[in-house]
């Protein structure tokens, strides 16, 4: 009995100095005192053991030791086998910062790091632009008129974006622009997302493009030119980087400049000659000016020595010779204006090099590093506002929508479709508007920039698609009156656009993030590119320490043991812990599977794939809790943020699984399988009981509803109606109205209506001649059923109105 008492002692006292990652001498200390005591008053064969495993945690894990025998081996191993680093993956490596995603890598991560940036809102002037000048532009939109009438936006609204300085929000104030902050980027983007057109066309000038790179990268002589007529609008950027060989690889691009001579303003200066082909290029068919990446040859020697200088960007106006610009493609389901640029043979000075000749070659840097900050805030803020617009009109549409005497909402289909919309809209928000919080403190969130592009567009066409389905036939029918089949119809293009979401999701999150938010591996790459074996043994013997810590963390943790202390209370307190035991899972995993495929994970797309799950839901719970932590709730946000963090957290759960179920390795998966899942699957998705509250939540005029809609257009003081404000009027009136409808259906089941008043409106009347309801009643019912039939009704045209050539349609019924 004593021996096994020692025994577990000395698993106890080792899982702890390895949660503490305390190093070599904490468990050699465990090691010789538990085998000291086991000599003296138990099993000498214990004794034994714990020794040698004394003595080979010294050899292996004492500085002075390992040093002389085992780096030196384990580094010439690590030279063979790890994957080289090449210039373009480390531009990208070393583009943004690491932040709280580097914190899920380590395991225990610390939340103070993520809590210290309170995120304090917008400043009175953005705020005041939002509500103003964004409430405006948005009350101008009529979705229909764009898609189908004129497929651009009207001409008094271009205007006005341009007026306001819309597309000079990342501009800084001294050079003309609004110079707003990322969070105020992000609120304008959700509330314009009440059309995907005007979203688009505000939130591209002021991500990636000519304006962000000036910005960062321009000459002042560039700066002076080009940013005050880029604020006001009196220049219409583009950026040409995809084409037809280059998409989601941009950096296989086959456009060229060439260094030359040639005549420019009628002298003769030293340029270069481009050829290049474009395709899906936003803005292009209305651009005044062309941002352009193209690689860079000298094979003459013009410049210097070097011959090939890679990617660079330049900025071409218009009406430069050789460019041809003008034509359009035809997005899906949105006619935001994107079209192909061909340059052939278009000569340009040097100084058109974007940043002048000495930034010649630095496309690729100035891409990516601009890309980590964009990407995480115009797409994700579109995907938010868009979700919030949804679920405005599928929560007041479900419950002013009647079947079987009871609104639609009531029904527990429709409501489990309700619960997944107010979850995402949720995760959504809280996500895009804690990372813009992120960049206004500087970091430039390069691996939560692609997490949050996949997640929230993904989020966004479920969403959708969960709102087209609770409207059922109202949103089928396309139409003036249709408030939604336009965005579902385009939501296509955010999945595509600005990294395809496959590649995003099984190359970009956890392959750029394993060697970039890791704590020690690219220490160890860097070390080895130096050949620096000293940098080398510290890094590679912390990465040990790691290994080990998330294995004792995870396991312990697993079962309710030593769970981690998180500034969380009530509630939210479960959520953070899980959080913290899935982040050591994590860690061990990414080890795991770094270790056993070496370079051979970067073609296992479906592993990377799945610890790009866990890692992306695990930083999408951390936005929320943030979010939770921060905010004043209101009345059913507790049970919001519970099944939202439920959500998440069933979803890091079953990516585990998958990767364990998938890890070639079997045995190795074993092992991972009981060090954390020992008790099995433990997070299901959330409970019916959560879902049929937010259900009711957000079908009625409740705070929770106002909150998850108040950065939307809901006001009715636009140049065109807006259905969130005519559903928001008929919730108001909801209650009132739901009693006299169950008046009225009590009164006809018992026969005391007449048998043939069947529409609503004849049985109001009836009820009011057979006192049911008294006069005031009835008008009310009157009113709000005209008001309901409104909103239900669908449209219709002409039978030929969908014929482009009138000619050509066959009037089927006339010819019989």
């Amino acid at each position: 009995m004593m021996t096994l008492i020692l025994l577990l002692i000395a698993i106890a006292g080792l899982l702890v100095v390895m949660r503490q990652e305390g190093g070599a001498k904490q468990a050699i200390t465990v090691m010789v005192v538990v085998g000291l005591a086991s000599l003296i008053f138990a099993s000498g064969m214990l004794a034994l053991i714990l020794f040698i495993g004394a003595a080979i945690t010294a050899a292996a894990g004492l500085p002075g030791f390992r040093q002389s025998w085992l780096t030196p081996r384990v580094f010439a191993l690590f030279k063979k086998v790890a994957p080289k680093v090449s210039d373009t993956e480390r531009t990208a490596l070393e583009a943004g910062t690491v932040g709280w995603d580097g914190q899920l890598f380590t395991g225990r991560p610390d939340w103070h790091n993520l809590l210290i940036n309170r995120n304090t809102g917008l400043t009175a002037e953005e705020q005041a632009f939002v509500d103003t000048q964004c409430a405006t532009a948005a009350g101008m939109c009529n979705a229909w008129d764009i898609a189908f009438e004129r497929a651009d936006l009207p001409p008094e609204l271009w205007e006005f974006l341009k007026q306001e300085k819309f597309f000079g929000m990342i501009i800084p104030k001294e050079y003309g622009g609004l110079g707003f902050s990322a969070k105020a980027q992000s609120a304008v983007l959700q509330k314009l997302s009440v059309n995907e057109t005007l979203m688009v066309t505000v939130g591209v000038p002021n991500s990636l493009g000519p304006g962000e790179l000036l910005v960062k990268y321009g000459t002042e002589e560039q700066k002076q030119h080009y940013l005050p007529r880029l604020a006001d609008g009196r220049e219409i950027p583009c950026f040409g980087l995809t084409g037809p060989r280059a998409g989601s690889d941009a950096t296989a691009l086959p456009d060229t400049g060439i260094v030359c001579r040639g005549e420019f303003d009628g002298k003769e200066v030293l340029g270069l000659r481009l050829n290049f082909e474009k395709r899906w290029i936003t803005l292009a068919p209305v651009a005044t000016v062309v941002g352009l990446a193209f690689r860079m040859f000298d094979p003459d020697g013009l410049l210097g020595d070097t011959k090939d200088y890679g990617i660079t960007c330049a900025l071409i106006p218009r009406d430069t010779d050789g460019m041809e610009i003008g034509r359009r493609h035809c997005p899906v389901g949105s006619p935001f204006m994107n079209g192909p640029i061909v340059g052939k043979d278009v000569f340009i000075p040097l100084d058109f090099i974007i940043g002048g000749q000495e930034m010649a070659g630095q496309g690729w840097r100035m891409l990516v590093e601009c890309l980590s900050v964009g990407r995480s805030i115009t797409l994700p803020s579109g995907a938010a506002g868009t979700a919030a617009y949804a679920l405005a009109t599928a929560g007041g549409y479900t419950r002013i929508r009647r079947q079987f005497n009871a609104p639609v909402a009531e029904m527990e289909g429709v409501q489990e479709a309700l619960a997944r919309i107010a979850a995402h809209t949720y995760i959504a928000q809280a996500a895009v508007n804690q990372t813009a919080n992120m960049v206004d403190h500087g970091e430039q969130p390069a691996v939560p920039s692609a997490i949050l592009k996949y997640h929230l567009t993904e989020m966004q066409r479920r969403v959708l698609t969960d709102a087209m389905d609770v409207h059922g036939g109202k949103t089928v029918t396309l139409g003036p009156r249709n408030y939604l089949g336009v965005s579902y119809s385009g939501s296509a293009v955010s999945i595509t656009v600005e990294g395809a979401n496959i590649m995003t999701r099984s190359l970009m999150i956890f392959g750029q993030g394993a060697i970039r938010c890791h704590p020690y591996v690219l220490k160890e790459l860097a070390a080895k590119e130096n050949d620096d074996i000293h940098a080398f043994d510290e890094a590679f013997f912390g990465h040990a320490g790691l290994v080990f810590g998330n294995a004792a963390r995870a396991f312990t943790q697993a079962l309710g043991l030593g769970m981690a202390d998180v500034p969380f209370g009530g509630v939210a307190g479960r959520y953070a812990r899980a959080v913290a035991r899935f982040s050591a899972a994590f860690g061990l995993c990414a080890d795991a599977a770094m270790t056993t495929l070496g370079a051979e994970l970067k073609m296992r797309e479906l592993i990377s794939a799945r610890l790009g799950d866990m890692l992306s839901n695990l930083y999408l719970s951390s936005m929320v809790l943030k979010n939770w932590y921060e905010a004043e709730p209101v009345g059913k946000e507790c049970e919001l943020m519970e099944y939202s963090l439920a959500l998440l957290l069933h979803r890091v759960e079953v990516a585990l699984d998958g990767f364990l179920q998938n890890l070639p390795n079997r045995p190795l998966a074993w092992a991972l399988r009981a060090i954390t899942l020992p008790l099995g699957r433990r997070w299901p998705e959330p409970h019916d009981d959560l879902t049929r509250v937010l259900a009711g939540a957000i079908s009625t005029d409740t705070p929770l509803r106002a909150k998850l809609t108040a950065g939307i257009w809901t006001d009715d003081n636009g140049a065109v109606d807006n259905p969130i404000a005519r559903y928001n009027e008929l919730l108001s009136d909801y209650e009132h109205a739901e009693s006299l409808y169950r008046k009225v259906a009590k009164a006809y089941a018992q026969g005391e209506l007449p048998m043939d008043a069947l529409h609503p409106e004849q049985r109001f009347a009836a009820a009011q001649q057979a006192q049911v309801f008294s006069a005031e009643e009835a008008e009310f019912m009157a009113r709000y059923e005209e008001k309901v039939l409104n909103m239900l009704t669908v449209d219709d045209f002409a039978f030929d109105a969908f014929a482009h050539n009138k000619d050509t349609v066959v009037h089927h019924a006339s010819d019989r």
